[in-house]
């Protein structure tokens, strides 16, 4: 192909300025009606064109491929109604008519839902594409259900001027239920509720009412019946601190796609208002102001201390108008507030007739019912004179044996205390024996029930964690633990083990002894089994779908197992090992890859058009093969589709393998040219001149 190029000699201005002159001097010489005009200005054309240097280039080209991205939708809703045989079938007659087609190169683009963004199928492409010259695009071809979630505002963002068709699987009339959640609540109170709203949409149905159940942590707790389209208010008790796994689930509807978006789950974090502690000192000693300074620091504590200064054997008489003490609120404390406390410390408490034995029974029933009860014990539990004594002993896990061991020892953890979440891993453990400060005093007693976490003097033990019915109970048989607080001979984590020990007794769900919890993160499952055995049983995961498979969990600590499960799927994944189980939610709350299932034209028809393609089904009923229009290349067209075909774009894209160049007017060619043209005009003058001259 040969075509002529300009390359001038000297600047444009320049050139400009010297056409200009020449112009100029040109029209002077008509108006003087002077001989030989025309070919001077056929000279100064000739000089002027020189100086534009002229030349014709002559192209040795090789014809391109153009460019074809055929992108295939894998996404999730994909998967649903045979729509992946479908999607097979017409990607291979795609790629048997373009291979036959050979100014056509094929680019397979497989597009995924893996993370929350749904089907992306515009942003795959644009990666697909992304080395490729816009101008060897000759189109894009989708495969698709229709509900793609990116698709860009205008054909102007696509990159490229070439038509998109998409190709749309499924069938005209399918049918889907789902649940569309429209506010979720991420945290709540412990024992308040928080609601949710949400309404059931259906997608060719009768909108009869259906049935809406709710379960948290896997328990039911209520059903109603709701109409597709109304807004529900569903009311949720925060059970308890942590995560509450609410899960959410109306009916299948006869025929519909799929039952996976008929579940919704949400995870509301529960947070604890206040801890009310009640926490009652036997007498002023050295280590009270420990146990105070501990639960005032801790904001989320609400504390009522009592101190009992004056116990029945220091009556003296004094008129009770001259004491300038509190008189102790035992009715108001032990009876009608009771339960209002989530836990109730005795701190060195004696039986001293302040409290009456019906308060004692209120208490043990207070912690059957689900409350908590902690016992520091000093020197006055040996005997009966004690709460041993009492009729809380009903409820106390160890039994005083009247020894007080008054000597320095070094407190240890026992076999139960290294796997125990209460005690594992206190700071200072790691090393045998521990690197914490002495004791000095310790009442011996024998175990009834519970277990033995911490060991003090002869290796008795020391602090004991019990349950009681549905409350629990810890005892500390020693009031030193102060000490600690005081760096005494390096002192030890008095904070980490009151603190724990008291969270514990209040059911924090991460000091759970037996405890299953899972997770997700980066689109794993990350399972942990916390466990007092020897080791765990495997546990059985189980997907959104119901498939079920099996996980070893592997040891990382005492009493601690972790294993990391992949998942395929996106939704509310179950975790079981016996009567524990652990829910977890991959992905969002509300997976925006099944919010619309059904497939459709319609939300790819306007980019499609823009681009002068089409979106059209490719069966038309239920078990109908899938059909493939024509394929066909136009070149320079405004539309490339029609009823029984699809066109792509000629985008007649070369390279070019050599390039020659002949000048016009350089050398002998320009010379004469030049020459010439100014010959001409000397003999057009000259002629001129003779003749005047005769005249």
């Amino acid at each position: 192909m040969a075509k002529l190029d300009w390359t001038p000699l000297v600047p444009l201005s320049v050139l400009l300025a010297v056409a200009a002159i020449a112009v100029l001097a040109l029209a002077f010489a008509v108006l003087a009606r002077r001989p030989g005009t025309v070919m001077r200005a056929v000279a100064l054309a000739a000089l002027l064109a020189a100086l534009g240097n002229p030349s014709f280039v002559t192209e040795e080209r090789d014809r391109l491929k153009d460019v074809v991205a055929l992108v295939v939708d894998r996404s999730g809703s994909q998967r649903l109604g045979g729509r992946e045989a479908q999607t097979e079938k017409v990607k291979a007659e795609i790629e048997k008519r373009i291979a036959s087609m050979p100014a056509l190169e094929l680019r397979v683009i497989e597009a995924t839902d893996r993370d929350e963004s749904g089907s992306a199928l515009f942003a795959a492409l644009e990666r697909g594409l992304s080395d490729v010259p816009p101008e060897r695009i000759a189109g894009a071809l989708m495969i698709t259900d229709g509900q793609v979630h990116d698709i860009p505002a205008a054909a102007s963002a696509l990159g490229f001027r070439a038509p998109v068709h998409a190709l749309v699987t499924g069938h005209p009339g399918e049918r889907d239920r789902r649940i569309e959640l429209i506010d979720a609540p991420r945290y709540g109170i412990v024992g308040k509720d928080q609601t949710i709203r949400l309404r059931v949409r259906e997608t060719g149905g009768d909108n009869a009412p259906v049935r809406l159940s709710a379960a948290v942590d896997g328990r039911p707790v209520g059903e109603r019946r709701v109409r597709p389209g109304e807004t529900v208010r569903l009311p949720v008790r925060i059970e308890h601190g942590g995560p509450n796994v609410v899960e959410l689930s109306v009916d299948a509807a006869p025929g519909e796609l799929t039952e996976l978006n008929n579940k919704a789950v949400v995870t509301i974090e529960g947070i604890r208002d206040k801890l009310k502690v009640l926490l009652v000192s036997g007498r002023p000693h050295s280590g009270e102001r420990t146990w105070r300074n501990m639960l005032k620091s801790d904001a989320a504590v609400d504390l009522v201390h009592f101190t009992i200064l004056r116990p029945p054997e220091k009556q003296d008489g004094t008129p009770i108008n001259e004491l300038s003490l509190i008189a102790f609120p035992t009715r108001e404390l032990f009876e009608t507030k009771i339960k209002e406390f989530d836990l109730i410390i005795f701190d060195r408490y004696a039986n001293q007739s302040i409290l009456p034995a019906v308060y004692f029974a209120n208490i043990v029933r207070y912690v059957r019912e689900g409350g908590a009860v902690l016992v520091a014990a000093g020197p006055e539990f040996r005997n009966r004179q004690g709460l041993a004594g009492t009729p809380l002993a009903a409820v106390m896990p160890a039994e005083p044996d009247g020894n007080v061991i008054e000597e320095a020892f070094r407190t240890t953890l026992t076999d139960a205390g290294k796997r125990h979440p209460v005690t594992r891993g206190l700071p200072g453990s790691e090393s045998e024996p521990p690197a914490w400060g002495e004791w000095l005093r310790h009442v011996s007693a024998t175990v009834r029930t519970g277990t033995p976490v911490l060991a003090g003097a002869d290796n008795k033990p020391m602090l004991i964690l019990s349950r009681e019915g549905k409350g629990r109970v810890a005892l500390l048989l020693s009031d030193h633990a102060w000490l600690w607080a005081r760096e005494f001979r390096g002192g030890g984590p008095h904070l980490d083990l009151l603190r724990r020990t008291g969270h514990w007794l209040m059911k924090e769900p991460d000091l759970e002894e037996e405890a299953l919890r899972a997770r997700a993160a980066s689109g794993r499952l990350l399972i942990e089994r916390q466990t007092m055995a020897d080791s765990p049983k495997p546990v059985v995961v189980s997907g959104p779908s119901g498939h079920e498979r099996t996980a070893t969990p592997v040891a990382v600590g005492p009493g601690l197992w972790r294993t990391e499960v992949d998942v395929e799927e996106m939704g509310l994944h179950r975790v079981r090992d016996g009567d524990l189980t652990a829910f977890a939610s991959i992905g969002p709350p509300n997976p925006r890859e099944y919010r619309e299932v059904v497939s459709a034209t319609e939300p790819l028809t306007a980019i499609t058009e823009a681009t002068g393609g089409s979106a059209r089904r490719v069966s038309r009923s239920e078990g109908d093969e899938p059909r493939v229009p024509s394929i066909v290349t136009l070149r320079n067209a405004g539309r490339f589709a029609g009823t029984d075909y699809i066109g792509l774009r000629d985008t007649e894209a070369y390279s070019v393998r050599g390039v020659g160049v002949w000048s016009v007017f350089l050398g002998i060619t320009g010379l004469a040219l030049l020459a010439a043209s100014l010959l001409l005009a000397w003999l057009a003058e000259a002629g001129f001149r003779r003749r005047t001259e005769r005249g």
